[in-house]
């Protein structure tokens, strides 16, 4: 599943997650290092740190941060945008800048001297734009972990019609109501995984999310094919949008999806070779495959279901069908192996809030008195903000318009801020400025518009 870094403190753990605190950045491994970015990695005791992520596992770090649960959401998006030309076309822009933002991302990690993504933030663009920042981190993981809670809701809820059927007009059980099994689920399961001081224990959810995305895409492309009982075919019609606007609504989306810049710095600074040449080839070899298997899904997802599919494309096959039961399986365990890394890295940039502050003095944030009551509230808050949304798609835009800032507004800042810090030839430092400019613009039009769609669409 859709998997989180970069926020507060670096985590301890086994796959990507592990790969977080594992080795901060020495910027002067850096190709084309100058003299004011040395002086700046001379600040920094990170510089001194080793660094043992090899290339290979850079790339399936990146690739599981990228798939995760937004792939549930793309056959709804490539609808929404008037169908697959329109849609393919908006996936092939937003690649240009995904990619460039990994790479700015890399290059402020290595003049900033950081390790964290909100530090290199506070490290170039200043403290103002770093609290921005840790607010926007706040706010994104508490929606996707609201997002996750409603995806569990929705696969217990087509499992339970699954193991308990009952009959056509009798009601459901009371037991089988997801309102029930969530709550049961998050007290019983999510809460004590989320509880621990540390995560070492999640070194296996890398490899189930990726499975289950590939899974996933596979029955899907196999499903079109079959037209499994119970399905009804959509007729064929060519598709437009139905206004220019349209075309955009896939961008949350495809922000929540490739949602993988939060965990990049981090990533990044763990790798052995971080030259800025090989962390471009890491980022194209990561995001490629990545794109590949969501233009898959959304195509014949959409192909499949047409005007009628839903904002989980798993809601739209039918609950008996065991091929798609055990899609749904993978998704829900791998979905709450996630939800305490999200929680984690939530929880540890407000215990980083309280470190700075006074109320140090009255607690340990670390301590069980400050982190059980963070993690009992968090989980309280998302799960009752999950039960009240009637739909996924009600939450992906906010998620998308936030990710926004990380996918575009913040790294086109910081490559604008880097540039009076590294000293480069007037032609160049232009070009890269106007990229820098260009995408905090594209970054702020895609947060306005989804914003603004996703306010009105929930009142």
């Amino acid at each position: 599943m859709v998997s989180w870094g970069g926020g507060g403190r670096p985590l301890q753990g086994g796959t990507w997650y592990q790969a977080l605190p594992l080795l901060p950045l020495s910027p002067l491994a850096m190709e084309g290092q100058t003299p004011g970015s040395r002086d700046l990695a001379e600040k920094s005791p990170l510089a001194a740190h080793p660094r043992s992520l090899s290339s290979l596992g850079a790339v399936f770090i990146l690739m599981k941060s990228s798939l995760g649960a937004g792939l549930l959401n793309f056959p709804w998006a490539f609808y929404q945008a008037g169908g697959l030309a329109p849609a393919f076309l908006v996936e092939l822009v937003s690649m240009v800048f995904l990619i460039s933002g990994l790479l700015i991302l890399g290059y402020a990690a290595s003049v900033s001297g950081q390790s964290t993504y909100q530090g290199v933030v506070r490290g170039l663009c200043g403290p103002s734009v770093g609290k921005l920042c840790e607010a926007c981190f706040i706010v994104n993981l508490l929606m996707i972990s609201v997002a996750f809670l409603r995806v569990i809701g929705d696969q217990l809820e087509k499992l339970c019609d699954f193991l308990l059927p009952s009959m056509p007009l009798a009601p459901q059980p009371w037991y089988t109501d997801q309102h029930f099994t969530l709550i049961l689920l998050s007290i019983l399961v999510i809460l004590p995984l989320s509880a621990p001081r540390e995560i070492s224990f999640q070194k296996y959810t890398s490899i189930l999310g990726t499975l289950a995305a590939c899974y996933l895409t596979l029955v899907i492309m196999v499903q079109y094919y079959l037209w499994p009982l119970g399905l009804v075919r959509e007729p064929r019609v060519l598709q437009s949008p139905s206004s220019w606007t349209s075309v955009f609504s896939v961008f949350p989306t495809i922000c929540f999806g490739f949602q993988c810049h939060e965990a990049a710095v981090s990533i990044y600074c763990s790798m052995r070779n971080q030259r800025l040449s090989h962390w471009a080839l890491v980022s194209m070899l990561s995001l490629l495959p990545c794109c590949l298997i969501y233009s898959l899904t959304g195509a014949y997802g959409f192909l499949t279901f047409g005007a009628g599919v839903s904002a989980d494309i798993l809601m739209s096959y039918p609950g008996n069908d065991v091929v798609v039961i055990v899609a749904r399986v993978l998704f829900a365990v791998s979905i709450v192996t996630v939800y305490p890394i999200v929680l984690f890295l939530g929880r540890s940039v407000l215990q980083d809030f309280w470190r700075r502050s006074c109320c140090r003095a009255l607690a340990d944030p670390l301590g069980l008195g400050v982190r059980m009551p963070l993690t009992v509230s968090w989980v309280a808050v998302t799960l009752t903000m999950a039960l009240l949304l009637p739909d996924l798609s009600e939450v992906i835009g906010i998620i998308g318009s936030i990710s926004s800032f990380f996918i575009f507004i913040f790294p086109g800042l910081c490559l604008i801020c880097a540039m009076d810090v590294e000293p480069l030839g007037p032609r160049l430092k232009c070009c890269l400025e106007l990229w820098g400019v260009a995408s905090v613009l594209v970054g702020t039009f895609i947060f306005g518009q989804s914003m603004v769609v996703a306010v009105l669409e929930l009142f």
